[in-house]
């Protein structure tokens, strides 16, 4: 596949989601996908010493995966130089059937925008006798040949040799200035020469002789011949003009940037009256023209999930993307696509278990880094495999992994947990937020933050300040139950704090007799099975 396709955990990413994007996309790579492994968050202390351990950069941070105007397909690279002629400006248009067209100059610098119906009011109404343009242009229009050249520009007014001669010679003055449109008429032909006019142009191929060419080289007059009559090079001249010189200026027309958001070109067009918008990038190059029936072809970003699938806990603009495949350990969320899709949950202790078993099914060698951080995702949604969760497979793909990445799994996996479980000098927000996750119940938000700590004691202390915080939290928010577990792994319990208009819901979901602020929970260690099912089932009802 040449489409690149994003890889992604959950938003707050934790051990496993991170890992396990890593190993799915070096997987999805080898199997002839183009993948990126990504985050949606800044990376915990835990996941930083596995990185680092097997000297892994942590992946880029995505954003949003909504549509931006780059993944349309506009008219791209379509534009003119400032430079060309009306009639080339009007071939183009033609030939690509636009009624507009960007014009830029050096390098693509956006210079303007110019339409047929502009061209049209100019040509009708402007002045036709001037004229500004380049030598090369009058060629090209007048299919014209080159007999004297000594400027690139040609600036002046035009006239044509219609009177007798010496009508001509009394009646009409001559400058540097003057574009001459002649035939085969010598005596007028020396007046414009000895008057040093700035073009003439022989019409009808007609010849002009060795003396006045010699003449006019003195005098550095250019001169074109062309096949045209003098009513057709009358006619045809004006379409020579600087296109540039009928173009609307930067600030007079909406241009948008490729990064813009789809979305927000289809607000702002809704007011506005125009069909064609010249596209720029991030050096105000115009890399193209979109208009408003681009925008029903279009180019979604490709991704595949990781450990979760709920729309809460995903990036931004899913429902913009196509999601190619999820893999999860989760229940099952409210994700939907509009075509089938590999969807695979199963019951086990970490997303990064069931990376490991598609490895295996694809018989696909895994790295020795690779490995190393498949087993610390695994020690770390499993709590060395002491969570509820953990399951045989479990185990034996940690016992695997372990041995392909040279490392022993408690001594190691004792490294890794304590380095995720400080919470020295963290804000109240960056508490809940550590390892924190989003539901919906029907019309209802539930919030639920998990701290690992051998040390709750020195929490108690803010336990206070802690449930003020989830309070205001919780009512600005929107949630119905914002909680925060402080879970002791190594005494295997937790402990709840909740804002307190839900104190209700905790007390039903832990079948509790009396419920207080960091109320304990013996045995209750998993988020994925202890904590969020109850707290969902109780809002459930």
């Amino acid at each position: 596949m040449n489409n690149k396709v994003y890889i992604f955990g959950h938003k707050n990413p934790d051990t496993d989601s991170v890992c396990a994007s890593i190993g799915l996309s070096y997987l999805k790579n080898k199997l002839g996908y183009n993948t990126i492994p990504c985050v949606l968050g800044s990376v915990n202390a835990e996941t930083k010493f596995a990185l680092d351990y097997f000297d892994f950069k942590s992946p880029n941070h995505l954003n949003d995966v909504r549509l931006q105007i780059k993944d349309v397909n506009y008219h791209k690279n379509c534009f003119i130089d400032k430079n060309l002629s009306i009639k080339d400006a009007f071939d183009y248009m033609s030939k690509h059937k636009l009624t507009g067209i960007p014009v830029v100059e050096n390098k693509n610098k956006y210079y303007g925008y110019v339409s047929l119906k502009e061209i049209a009011k100019e040509i009708i109404n402007g002045d036709y006798h001037k004229i500004d343009t380049s030598y090369g242009n009058l060629l090209n229009v007048l299919k014209g040949t080159k007999v004297l050249k000594f400027d690139k520009e040609i600036e002046g007014s035009v006239l044509a040799a219609t009177y007798g001669n010496e009508s001509f010679i009394q009646k009409v003055k001559l400058d540097n200035s003057s574009i001459l449109i002649i035939g085969d008429r010598k005596t007028i032909l020396n007046y414009a020469i000895s008057n040093k006019v700035k073009l003439i142009i022989l019409v009808a191929n007609a010849l002009i002789s060795d003396d006045l060419l010699n003449k006019a080289r003195i005098n550095s007059v250019n001169i074109i011949s062309t096949p045209l009559s003098s009513y057709e090079v009358g006619k045809m001249i004006s379409l020579s003009n600087y296109i540039k010189n009928y173009v609307r200026n930067e600030s007079e027309f909406v241009t948008f940037n490729e990064v813009d958001y789809l979305s927000d070109f289809l607000e702002i067009t809704r007011s506005l009256k125009h069909t064609n918008y010249p596209i720029l990038n991030k050096k105000n190059e115009c890399t193209g023209m979109m208009s408003i029936t681009d925008t029903n072809n279009v180019n979604r970003k490709q991704v595949m999930l990781v450990d979760h699938n709920n729309i809460s806990q995903s990036v931004e603009g899913l429902d913009e993307a196509d999601i190619l495949e999820v893999i999860d350990h989760h229940n099952v969320g409210d994700i939907s696509t509009k075509k089938p899709i590999s969807f695979r949950i199963s019951v086990c202790g970490s997303a990064s278990t069931i990376v490991y078993t598609m490895y295996k099914e694809n018989h696909v060698d895994i790295p020795k880094n690779i490995a190393g951080l498949l087993a610390s995702a695994i020690i770390s949604d499993t709590l060395l495999l002491t969570s509820p969760t953990t399951t045989d497979i479990d185990r034996v793909a940690l016992d695997e992994l372990c041995k392909i990445a040279k490392i022993k799994a408690r001594k190691y996996g004792i490294e890794l947990l304590k380095a995720g479980m400080s919470v020295k000098g963290l804000s109240n927000i960056q508490l809940l937020h550590k390892d924190f996750k989003t539901y919906k119940i029907d019309d209802n938000f539930i919030g639920i933050g998990q701290i690992l700590t051998s040390d709750y004691n020195s929490m108690k202390k803010k336990i206070n300040d802690l449930v003020s915080f989830l309070n205001e939290e919780a009512e600005k928010e929107k949630y119905r139950v914002l909680t925060l577990f402080i879970t002791d792994i190594f005494e295997k319990k937790s402990y709840c704090l909740f804002n307190e208009s839900a104190s209700d819901i905790i007390k039903i979901s832990f079948k509790l007799d009396k419920v207080y602020e960091g109320v304990e929970l013996a045995g209750v260690v998993s988020r994925k099975v202890q904590i969020a099912p109850y707290i969902m089932d109780a809002l459930d009802k």
